[in-house]
């Protein structure tokens, strides 16, 4: 009882750009990390040489799993609060307005399901975006290409790394309230 009084609080404005900042934070800082790993995976025949400068469709898939997953973390209108203050500030940050980016965030979040289906585990389906958006299919073996599929054994790996991009609600919780 006493730990949900000393909790900060933070209104849907405040919460939104510390979202949308720890996001861009991480995956300007952890973008590198990944393309190396992918660019280095033993699962490619030849490297994708991914461009540590091409980190924009990885934001985008970041930031659509973790926009996704307020659905689950608050009720509906909190939820779409939240997304609209958050919508906002991104329509500013890319000088767009709410409308575009909205579309832009939804198309990453059908690719995730898309790619993902049926299953809903978001960090898999982060997994199987990145290897779809960044065009890895041509780089594999001839056996997973003609699957057009990924290799399972480069998904696992991706998605030991990519956990440490969605949001960590318990540790987030013990701390604040929306």
């Amino acid at each position: 009882m006493l730990s949900t009084i000393l909790k900060k609080r933070l209104s849907a404005s405040q919460f939104a750009n510390i979202f949308i900042n720890v996001i861009y934070e991480t995956t300007e800082n952890g973008f590198e990390v990944i393309a190396e790993m992918i660019n280095s995976d033993p699962a490619f025949i030849v490297s994708p040489e991914i461009k540590i400068e091409n980190s924009e469709p990885f934001q985008f898939i970041v930031l659509a799993a973790n926009f996704k997953n307020l659905e689950k973390h608050f009720d509906t209108q909190e939820a779409e609060e939240i997304k609209s203050n958050i919508l906002s500030k991104l329509s500013t940050i890319y000088k767009t307005d709410t409308k575009k980016i909205s579309d832009v965030i939804h198309h990453y979040i059908q690719l995730i399901n898309r790619v993902n289906h049926p299953s809903k585990n978001m960090l898999y389906g982060m997994s199987k975006a990145l290897f779809h958006k960044y065009d890895l299919n041509d780089f594999q073996d001839e056996y997973f290409k003609r699957m057009q599929a990924p290799n399972p054994l480069f998904l696992k790996r991706m998605d030991n790394v990519l956990v440490n991009f969605l949001w960590d609600w318990d540790s987030f919780t013990k701390k604040y309230r929306i």
